[in-house]
């Protein structure tokens, strides 16, 4: 398969799945107290205004973030049109396509629907989205392949003097 469509395959299903669970914590009304589906994790239906962890809710309008969202989106795009293997390409596709769900929701709702609560005990963590959980594994997947990457050139030069060592004896 193509990089490029690896990629683009990745983004929309991260979207399909994205939007569609949001569809389901949007249109149960349980969710509004929340329903405890394991002893760490409630599902429980929570419209965030700003980005990671609530961050900047209320202080940039939604439409700031659309419009930065958007941006990075492009770049992303750009990124991914010039993607030199599959791993880089489908790690793209996992944050643009959920980026590409943020920014449906802040459109639709000026928030995003969280509605993953994981917690220890009384710590909550921040509630979160499956598009959060997309754009976290493509950047972890892009800091991991960019540490590989990094060790890969660290031993060219190594294999490039072992190289000329046997074909100058």
């Amino acid at each position: 398969m193509n990089r490029r469509v690896l990629g683009g395959f990745c983004a929309l299903a991260v979207l399909s799945l994205d939007q569609s669970t949001k569809a389901l914590a949007m249109n149960t009304p349980e969710l509004e107290r929340g329903v405890e589906i394991l002893p760490f994790l409630n599902l429980v239906r929570v419209l965030n205004d700003g980005v990671s962890f609530g961050l900047l809710g209320g202080i940039v309008p939604w439409w700031g973030l659309v419009v930065l969202a958007t941006a990075l989106m492009a770049w992303l795009l750009i990124w991914l049109w010039r993607a030199p293997d599959r791993l880089t390409a489908a790690a793209l596709g996992l944050v643009i396509g959920g980026a590409l769900g943020n920014v449906i929701d802040r459109l639709r709702y000026q928030a995003v629907p969280d509605f993953l609560d994981f917690h220890f005990g009384t710590y909550h963590w921040p509630s979160f989205n499956l598009a959060d959980v997309a754009i976290f594994c493509g950047a972890a997947l892009l800091f991991w392949d960019s540490l590989r990457v990094a060790k890969d050139k660290t031993k060219q030069p190594e294999q490039i003097r072992s190289k000329r060592i046997i074909t100058a004896g």
